[in-house]
């Protein structure tokens, strides 16, 4: 067995263990929820600026296309609308030709920096440029033409076989070029779908282009077009992946993107509820503080409990003394010492007499009062070094270790019993006990404590039942005794369950001995090992290990079948106080009857007087709910019984039975006879049927007759026989003739 403190170390150890690992838990858990938070908000955040800046991309896109086709259409329409397509229609069309027809044009081409008609090949025919970005000293053509060139004739390419493979609406296309750090929007028009050209060497494709720069001021205008901040071109790819739009030629490659700054709605969003969100956070991280906090107090208040307890766990709270952990393991710890030639020591098991009787009359306060000064005496009773304790309830322990001798632990039990039998003062008025004490020595009766406790409620057992109020020492004939009752228990209740008992009847005749007017059931027990056992060795018992009740229906319930057959003779049947008291006997009774479809005028039980002493108002109203159904009831034993005639006037008895005691020594002019023919006297006038038991010879009938019993029983007529013989016995005219002529 484990020290008390060790398990009580442990228990302080699992709660702080416990409490470390709630604290960790709920830490985890509150990062957990703040992070998920955290993560929930930021990934909105993100989301929105997202959404924001697609949108944002979306429109300055949108704008662009928007403000190129509009260029193109207005281009369409000023080129179709002018008089260059008759230049170009003219025989013999020159250069100086195409260049006043581009110039009477340069008024309206204000949305562009600049515009040439282009020939075959390479070659300018004509150009014009905005006077605010022309550079009069070049006369070969107007700024960056090599890359208008090239971004007109992708253009023209890609107009072409876009005309073949997706339709374009209108004759102008365009696109983006870059030249040193310049973008510039590049808009072309085939002048051969407007207009033929011819040359010397016949028709030739001639294209018109018209050029924009993308400059500061443009992105400025978009930018406030759209509201959208710092609209910025760039030739390099920006890092942002979210605010850049890149600008594709005709060959599908980019060579400028545009930049701006992003609007972040999720950070304006952020920022405008970042106080409550900060308040959310304080708030959760208050209500873990809070929460660790209590738990906190609770493990304390958890530690001081298993001080408490580890203080109180070899001690009984009420009587203080140690209780029976303590004191199983203070006897394990002695017998560990102990040796066959070594010291003895013995064990004394003490019960209180009447402690139930205190309890009950003066509550249970007054009870626990009286377990206080017990414990009190019992400490004064021994020597140093022996232990006290308290067992549970009103059981008490004692190990003693000095004097343990038979003669030395004959004085202790003197001692306990004078005195436990000095009055105890409770609640103000004395109260008497006495104490029954069973003693077991070690070695001599046994060195385990099991086997010592057991030895010595065996002992506490005898000293029950020899009257209280007395020790006993065990003794080897105890055990055998118990054993035999443990047996006869065991047996007795697979005997019940397995209907493997059986009845004898024993006739009750009319006083002339003539007729049998009724049969008393009585229970046999045929054991298969032990033979026929007497009801003397088992009832007891049974009453003991309850199995009364159980008992006493069985023979109810068979002798009522076997005795249906029997028309006209009255069965008694006995009945125990213990089955009487029973909340269910009334109700088990009737239920009997009914089952057994018996006749319950026929039906006579038999009481004592232990069954009216107890509760006699509780007996009363059994007995007339019984005497209502048509049952009969008849007191046995009577005369044996200080009250008898106290219960003849109270209760509605039919039969009174004379206890068999009265006949056994009685002689014609002695003390008995005189009490017999009191008895039958007073049961005449008193209405009831007189019956005598034990009548055994023919003296005892003939005086009987004479004095007016209705009803005899006895040896005289027949013992208990088997309901098989009851049948013979019935169907005789008289069937106890021979016995009464020969007696």
């Amino acid at each position: 067995m484990p020290l008390p403190t060790a398990a009580k170390m442990t228990n302080a150890g699992s709660s702080a263990r416990m409490f470390a690992s709630t604290v960790v838990t709920l830490g985890c858990a509150f990062l957990l929820l703040m992070a998920a938070g955290i993560g929930v908000v930021v990934a909105i955040t993100r989301e929105a600026n997202r959404l924001e800046a697609q949108r944002q991309a979306e429109r300055i896109e949108a704008a662009i296309n928007g403000q190129i086709k509009l260029s193109e259409l207005r281009l369409e329409r000023l080129v179709a609308a002018g008089d260059l397509p008759e230049a170009l229609q003219q025989p013999g069309v020159t250069n100086a030709v195409l260049q006043a027809a581009l110039k009477r044009l340069s008024g309206q081409l204000m949305d562009f920096d600049g515009a040439y008609i282009g020939g075959t090949g390479s070659s300018v025919l004509a150009w014009v440029e905005n006077p605010a970005v022309a550079d009069h000293g070049n006369t070969d053509g107007p700024h960056h033409i090599e890359a208008l060139q090239r971004g007109a004739k992708s253009s023209f390419v890609a107009a072409v076989i876009g005309d073949e493979v997706t339709p374009q609406f209108g004759a102008a296309r365009s696109t983006v070029i870059t030249d040193g750090g310049e973008t510039l929007i590049l808009t072309v028009i085939d002048l051969t779908r407007i207009a033929s050209f011819s040359s010397d060497s016949g028709p030739a494709p001639v294209s018109f282009v018209a050029y924009r720069h993308l400059s500061s001021a443009l992105m400025s205008d978009l930018a406030e077009r759209n509201r959208i901040v710092d609209i910025q071109l760039a030739t390099t790819q920006p890092a942002d992946p979210v605010s850049k739009l890149g600008l594709r030629a005709a060959d599908g490659k980019i060579g400028a993107w545009l930049t701006w700054s992003p609007a972040r709605p999720g950070d304006v969003m952020l920022r405008r509820f970042l106080w409550a969100l900060i308040a959310v956070a304080l708030l959760f991280s208050a209500i873990f503080v809070f929460v660790v906090q209590r738990l906190r107090s609770s493990a304390e208040q958890i530690e001081l409990r298993e001080r408490q307890i580890q203080r109180l766990a070899g001690q009984d709270e009420l009587s203080l003394l140690p209780n029976r952990r303590s004191f199983d393991l203070t006897l394990d710890q002695t017998l560990a010492h102990i040796h066959d030639d070594g010291p003895s020591l013995a064990v004394l098991l003490i019960d209180l007499d009447r402690f139930k009787a205190v309890n009950d009359t003066y509550g249970h306060t007054a009870g626990d009062e009286l377990i206080r000064q017990v414990a009190v005496r019992l400490s004064g009773a021994v020597q140093v070094g022996d232990t006290v304790a308290r067992l549970g309830g009103d059981e008490f322990g004692i190990i003693q270790t000095h004097s343990a001798t038979p003669a030395g632990c004959a004085a202790l039990g003197e001692r306990i019993l004078a005195s436990l039998s000095e009055p105890f003062s409770i609640t103000g008025a004395e109260v008497t006990i006495g104490s029954s004490i069973g003693i077991a020595m070690a070695p001599r009766d046994g060195i385990s404590r099991e086997a010592l406790l057991k030895l010595a409620d065996t002992a506490l057992y005898e000293a029950k039942n020899s009257g209280r109020n007395r020790y006993a020492f065990f003794e080897s004939q105890m055990n055998r005794s118990m054993q035999l009752k443990r047996m006869v228990e065991d047996d007795l209740r697979h005997a019940i369950d397995n209907d493997q008992l059986m009845l004898h009847y024993q006739p009750q005749v009319s006083v002339d001995g003539s007729t049998i007017v009724g049969v008393e059931a009585l229970v046999r027990w045929q054991h298969p090992a032990h033979g026929m056992i007497p009801p003397s060795d088992f009832i007891a018992i049974a009453e003991e290990r309850g199995l009364i009740v159980p008992l006493s229906e069985w023979v109810l319930r068979r002798a009522c079948t076997e005795a249906k057959r029997w028309k006209g003779v009255r069965l008694a049947v006995n009945v125990s106080p213990i089955q009487f008291r029973h909340k269910d006997f009334v109700a088990n009774v009737i239920r009997t009857i009914e089952e057994t479809d018996f006749d319950p005028a026929q039906l006579e039980l038999e009481l004592t007087e232990g069954v009216l002493i107890e509760d006699a108002d509780a007996a009363e109203a059994a007995m007339m709910d019984i005497r209502a159904h048509g049952v009969g009831l008849a007191l046995d034993d009577f005369g044996t019984g200080y009250s008898s005639l106290i219960y003849l006037r109270r209760f509605a008895f039919d039969k009174i039975k004379i206890d068999r005691s009265f006949l056994e020594y009685m002689e014609a002019t002695g003390e008995s006879a005189i009490l017999v023919h009191s008895m039958a006297h007073l049961g005449r006038a008193l209405g009831l049927r007189v019956c005598a038991e034990g009548v055994e010879t023919a003296e005892q009938h003939r005086f009987l007759q004479a004095i007016g019993c209705h009803e005899l029983q006895g040896f005289l007529f027949s013992k208990a026989v088997p309901a098989s013989e009851i049948d013979r016995l019935l169907g005789l005219d008289n069937p106890f003739a021979e016995i009464l002529a020969a007696a």
